[in-house]
């Protein structure tokens, strides 16, 4: 007999949501243990100085003592800057930006070698202001560095069904009538 699989409960749409500004750099993650285990990756691997991304594992280890202070558990972030991908951002420098909002958009307590991802939105879902965020991207640039008026797009959380979902400005695929935030689909 096969085993049943159970449908998957479906979120409310109309729910809660958080949009950031996606910043064109590469994914990293800052893992510690309960037992004070210090782990760098990728998006999709470990990663260490002589096995690096970007700078992102060398960044990480020298940060060490800093970074501790995120706690137990996996921190997820863009690593994004000088030297990384196309953009740059015109810095000089690299950073790491923490996508959990949430958590660490208090500077007292984020440890002082990170940043937070900037937030455009947070509210209910609305393609409307989602769209409006884009739109104030194109008109005014990054919110990550003022004046850089290459930004990449958005990235939208939805909290109910705690997924992640991105829109470039390159690639924008906007409904009919929603450039200018007057529809909605």
């Amino acid at each position: 007999m096969a085993e049943f699989k159970e449908f998957n409960k479906i979120p409310r749409l109309t729910r809660d949501c958080v949009v950031t500004e996606k910043l064109d750099g590469t994914n990293g993650c800052i893992y510690i243990g309960e037992d004070g285990e210090f782990l760098v990756g990728s998006r999709s691997r470990w990663i260490t100085p002589e096995s690096d991304n970007h700078g992102f594992a060398k960044w990480a280890y020298a940060n060490k003592e800093e970074l501790l202070k995120l706690g137990p558990g996996y921190h997820y972030g863009e690593y994004w800057g000088q030297g990384i991908n196309k953009r740059g951002y015109g810095l000089t420098e690299k950073r790491f930006s923490l996508f959990n909002t949430e958590r660490w958009s208090n500077d007292a307590i984020r440890p002082k070698c990170c940043h937070v991802v900037p937030v455009l939105y947070q509210g209910t879902f609305c393609t409307v202001a989602i769209q409006a965020c884009v739109n104030r991207l194109k008109r005014d640039g990054s919110v990550a560095v003022p004046g850089f008026m290459k930004p990449e797009g958005v990235v939208v959380y939805h909290v109910a069904a705690n997924r992640y979902f991105k829109k470039t400005i390159e690639n924008d695929e906007s409904p009919k009538g929603a450039q200018d935030g007057s529809k909605s689909n």
